[in-house]
């Protein structure tokens, strides 16, 4: 399984975001490039421990969940996005492109971090299943603007 983590495939993924253009329409979904930019940055920080978002998840959501974050199955098209991190707003699609790729040198720069705080809603994950998890979410939102 890949893992943000990895050298090669934190270098794909960047090389990946600096190809999505200003143009890019998503193949599905409602979000634009700008707004899956911002919303991608969510999760990063939530690896971080600076996740401006507060989220809660019952232990229903918790069960069914937490293993597809970081299961080798892909997640899905049209996947449902928790209301709290749907993002409506409009942005500024350079500046939150550059914004990204600056939370994703932060994390590289902090990946052989063992003792990061437990996740909001799912608890401890380890420095594993956190790479794991953040190569899917950025890999299907690439994906979903054809890089």
């Amino acid at each position: 399984m890949k893992s943000f983590f990895d050298e090669t495939t934190y270098q794909d993924l960047r090389k990946r975001l600096d190809s999505i253009p200003a143009t890019a329409t998503p193949l599905w979904g409602k979000m634009n490039a700008a707004q899956m930019f911002k919303h991608c940055q969510y999760p990063i920080q939530t690896a971080l421990g600076k996740e401006k978002i507060q989220m809660k998840g019952n232990f229903i959501i918790r069960l069914l969940f937490k293993k597809m974050l970081y299961s080798p199955k892909p997640f899905k098209k049209n996947t449902p996005t928790p209301k709290r991190l749907q993002i409506v707003d409009r942005y500024d699609f350079e500046s939150e492109k550059e914004k990204l790729d600056q939370w994703m040198q932060e994390l590289w720069y902090d990946r052989n971090n063992e003792n990061r705080r437990k996740h909001p809603v799912f608890g401890h994950f380890t420095k594993e299943q956190w790479g794991i998890m953040q190569w899917k979410h950025l890999d299907h939102h690439f994906k979903q603007f054809g890089a």
